[in-house]
């Protein structure tokens, strides 16, 4: 298959990342989480005690403490500065506070530049919420998933359950809404789909069938 970009936005718990990690296992493309990395960030303002509205310090994290992913037999792991930082991002003190945090124009540029940079030689898979506006739009197959907020609170309520997280199901619900409303009107680089990608309502989709339609979509593209 052509070494190509494939961009994937989408809100809070639409199935990004899952899906994501699939289809680049399935063409043998390298996968990056644009979205573990604002986490990341938001990790080291509340490890090192920088406000969130302190937007010169926070830009200022993502040059101290480079970012990078490592595959492993468990999955893909999160590295700052050298730290496994994997799970601890999945907590819910980041989860509140990461649409704050990603919503400065400064961590903004810092981390689109750093993702253009892994993106540079194609055969990539990326996903988070500005790919195909901002960070790659010239991705070659762009897709926008979307889910209803209930079934997306689901999700995040059962993934949370997996790994030993115990969070409300209504608090979630109420967490995925207001992040919905924050990342859709933010001044930078708001949640939109770009006009040439493909809308993918993934409500009541299995995983494989999410996987099944995208690359539909990746082959009445020619890819």
């Amino acid at each position: 298959m052509d070494k190509i970009s494939i961009a994937i936005d989408g809100p809070a718990s639409s199935g990004k990342s899952t899906v994501a990690k699939i289809l680049a296992n399935s063409f043998n493309f390298v996968y990056v989480d644009t979205g573990a990395m604002y986490r990341a960030i938001t990790f080291l303002a509340i490890k090192h005690q920088v406000a969130f509205s302190d937007e010169e310090a926070l830009a200022e994290l993502t040059k101290r403490y480079p970012i990078n992913f490592q595959q492993s037999v468990h999955g893909q792991l999160v590295f700052a500065d050298g730290e496994d930082i994997t799970q601890a991002i999945r907590q819910p003190d980041v989860t509140a506070a990461v649409s704050e945090v990603s919503a400065h124009r400064k961590v903004r540029e810092e981390l689109v530049e750093a993702q253009r940079q892994l993106a540079q030689l194609g055969g990539i898979v990326m996903d988070g919420r500005d790919i195909g506006t901002t960070v790659l739009p010239q991705a070659e197959v762009k897709i926008f998933l979307v889910a209803s907020v209930e079934e997306r609170a689901q999700r995040r309520y059962k993934e949370n359950q997996e790994k030993g997280i115990e969070m409300d199901y209504e608090m979630i619900k109420e967490a995925i809404a207001k992040r919905d409303y924050l990342d859709s009107h933010r001044e930078v680089s708001p949640l939109v789909q770009a006009a040439d990608a493909e809308l993918v309502d993934t409500t009541g989709m299995t995983i494989e069938q999410v996987v099944t339609k995208i690359k539909e979509v990746i082959s009445s593209k020619g890819f």
